[in-house]
């Protein structure tokens, strides 16, 4: 059996932000928070940057309408120059539509293919499921977990320190592969 990490138990909200704070200051990087509700002021208290998920949009955005816009402009202007009724060939008004639903698509694209990227998905079992104890985090657990790739994990320190912050129910996770 191999050691994926170690888990342990918090009293309730607060002392889990509190506790994410110490194991942030502590130097652990590969470290996360399980509760079953989001909790304010967590992103900060683990140290955890603004996500690029926003730029990767509005880029993708952006090249969608840049797509949507030319494709008009060249097939209209270029590829089968025709006038109709009178309109100039390149009637831009005409191609606000299509620009605006290709930007649109291309956003939502964006979104999600960047959430899935940043987020490591599809990733169907995460080695911390081996541990009895996170399944208590969907009901009532505030618990942090801290992964052995961590360059700071020992099983002995990490242990005393999970301890010594309010950690309770301490489980060293072990599980295949």
């Amino acid at each position: 059996m191999k050691t994926h990490g170690m888990i342990a138990a918090f009293e309730n909200p607060a002392v889990l932000l509190t506790a994410a704070a110490r194991v942030r200051d502590a130097g652990y990087q590969h470290f996360d928070c399980h509760s079953p509700f989001p909790i304010h002021g967590m992103d900060d208290a683990m140290g955890l940057k603004r996500s690029p998920v926003g730029y990767i949009v509005g880029g993708m955005a952006a090249l969608g309408a840049t797509i949507g816009f030319g494709l008009q402009t060249w097939v209209t202007t270029s590829a089968y120059p025709l006038v109709i009724s009178g309109k100039p060939m390149f009637s831009w008004q005409a191609y606000i539509i299509i620009t605006f639903a290709l930007f649109v698509l291309f956003g939502a694209f964006g979104a999600v293919i960047g959430m899935f990227r940043l987020n490591r998905l599809p990733r169907l079992h995460h080695p911390i499921f081996y541990s009895e104890l996170i399944a208590k985090a969907s009901d009532d657990g505030f618990l942090i977990s801290i992964e052995a790739d961590d360059a700071r994990f020992d099983e002995e320190q990490t242990r005393a320190f999970l301890a010594s912050i309010g950690g309770t129910n301490i489980e060293l996770v072990r599980g295949e592969g």
